[in-house]
């Protein structure tokens, strides 16, 4: 009968249903017709509800009289009163509504309208808590991020078969990361509730020695923040230099204990700009709510570091410059794998980066960058004194450069391959000066490594005796060596402003590339707000 009518009309559905009801399933036998009848029109125009209660028989699933519906019911409530503890927006899905709409619900009609709006409140829910409220792409095109979002219909039939309190607290991100920052936004409110930290730090530089009134006020700001304790004294001592060093680790500055602008800024930044990068961090923990592997790279972009994470414990860190803040230059977000080592590598330099910087040198003079190699469209060299640059623009230019290996070469001696669309790479670097900078955002994009070759050695320990000695016998060699990892390793290139650690307070970073304000800006759009603890 149903093949009588198109798929997607009224007609299948009623049809679907009128069959349904001949072939019940023993648990919906006293099920209300009338009540199946309303549920069926209501979500007509669903195809995954449509679907769904398609393989009821229409029965409801929220306002029935089986206990099982019941208790649905009250655990999505639950759920969405809580919503707000994620950083979610509690408005968009209305809980008070809702329960006003089952409470007044009388007719049939009000009853089948309730049961089809409560699936699509929980998919909604479901969809934002597991996988995030945004679509990380449009924020911001740099966030090369596709969210994992799960089949909405997969969802509500697992959820069909399962315990409803123990599924709806496995939706959110199980990681420790993702806990810790909910214990940490609950404490900033209950703070901002309590006033903050109090009033801001006047002056622009305070050290050791100094004493008056601004020393008080730092005092009093790092005792409200945690880092120091009560003190009668209005003199910066040994004590309160100490107090400040911790502060600056923890919010990744040079730790000299000395109150300079940039600590400055960090220590007088409010509690509710930091309960801002918490709830981003959050939302950017739902969208890599997938497994991130046993042994997998981090690239943390506001932190500056590299680390390997082995089975959820660091193995390994060094520093890390990273893309400047132009839109030609920002590192990407994005996830690959790392599939091999490249020693003593070759730098062809990208055409962007051709065209952009080297063609107005050469077109000065024609023997500017010598150490760059002139190859045709065949690769063949190019005597550079037949060349007229000038004849050239960056659109027609018909050559491309290259560096070959050498100590001097851009991208040292050995780059780290995870072959990506965005041509992003880690390699090693000459210019070793800026690791010691407290921020490092001077690349091209790619990620440059402080200690390369001890990132090398620690990636190739597990297929090798003596990863120092395999590493120096392809160095020697003086030419391009391609060495494979037996087993390719996940590499996340992330933007953390706000993380946590197992042990020790909440790490918060600079936003150095304007992204975080972008999705707090986009989140709040959503519906998400700054509220207090209560509410």
């Amino acid at each position: 009968m149903t093949a009588l009518f198109p798929k997607t009309s009224i007609f299948r559905i009623v049809a679907a249903f009128v069959l349904s009801l001949s072939s019940m399933p023993a648990f919906a036998q006293g099920a209300d017709v009338a009540l199946r009848q309303a549920i069926a029109a209501e979500v007509s125009s669903d195809p995954v509800l449509t679907t769904f209660y398609e393989g009821r028989g229409y029965a409801p699933f929220w306002v029935g009289d089986a206990p099982v519906d019941e208790v649905r019911l009250r655990e999505l409530m639950i759920a969405l009163d809580g919503a707000g503890y994620h950083g979610l927006p509690v408005a968009a899905y209305d809980p008070g509504r809702l329960s006003n709409m089952v409470r007044s619900a009388r007719t049939v009609a009000d009853q089948g309208r309730a049961d089809a709006i409560l699936s699509r409140a929980f998919l909604d829910y479901a969809q934002d808590v597991q996988s995030g409220v945004l679509n990380p792409v449009r924020v911001n095109d740099e966030i090369k991020r596709t969210a994992p979002r799960r089949d909405p219909l997969t969802t509500l039939t697992a959820f069909e078969s399962s315990v409803p309190s123990a599924f709806l607290k496995a939706l959110p991100p199980q990681s420790a990361n993702y806990a810790r920052l909910m214990a940490d936004k609950i404490r900033l409110e209950r703070l901002i509730d309590a006033g903050g930290w109090g009033e801001t730090v006047p002056g622009t530089k305070m050290e050791y020695g100094q004493s008056g009134p601004q020393i008080v006020a730092l005092r009093n700001r790092l005792i409200a923040m945690g880092y120091a304790n009560r003190s009668p004294s209005a003199s910066f001592d040994d004590a309160l230099r100490s107090a400040v060093a911790a502060f600056q680790g923890d919010h990744g500055l040079l730790q000299d204990g000395v109150v300079g602008p940039g600590t400055l800024g960090e220590l007088n930044t409010s509690a509710e700009a930091r309960l801002q990068q918490v709830i981003v961090a959050m939302e950017r923990e739902r969208w890599m709510n997938f497994p991130l592997g046993d042994r997998y790279i981090w690239v943390n972009i506001p932190d500056f570091h590299v680390r390997i994470i082995d089975n959820g414990r660091t193995t390994f860190e060094t520093r890390s410059v990273v893309g400047q803040n132009q839109s030609t230059h920002r590192t990407p977000e994005f996830s690959d794998v790392m599939e091999y080592i490249v020693v003593n590598p070759t730098w062809n330099v990208p055409r962007s980066i051709t065209t952009r910087e080297y063609l107005p040198m050469l077109q000065a003079n024609p023997n500017a960058v010598s150490h760059l190699q002139l190859l045709d469209t065949n690769g063949t060299p190019v005597d550079r004194t037949s060349i007229d640059f000038t004849s050239y623009t960056a659109r027609t230019f018909p050559f491309r450069l290259k560096e070959p290996p050498s100590d001097g070469n851009a991208l040292g001696k050995v780059k780290f391959m995870f072959p990506n669309a965005n041509n992003i790479y880690l390699h090693d670097t000459p210019s070793k000066s800026l690791f010691a900078r407290e921020q490092r955002a001077y690349s091209h994009g790619c990620i440059r490594l402080g200690d390369p070759m001890d990132f090398a050695h620690a990636l190739l320990a597990r297929q090798s005796d003596k990863p120092e000695a395999l590493m120096q016998a392809k160095l020697n060699t003086n030419r391009e060596t391609v060495v494979n990892l037996e087993q390719s390793v996940p590499v996340h290139l992330v933007y953390q402003t706000a993380f946590t650690q197992a042990k020790g307070p909440i790490q918060f970073r600079r936003d150095v590339y304007g992204r975080d304000q972008q999705i707090f800006d986009a989140l709040a759009r959503a519906g998400v707000s700054l509220r207090a603890v209560g509410g």
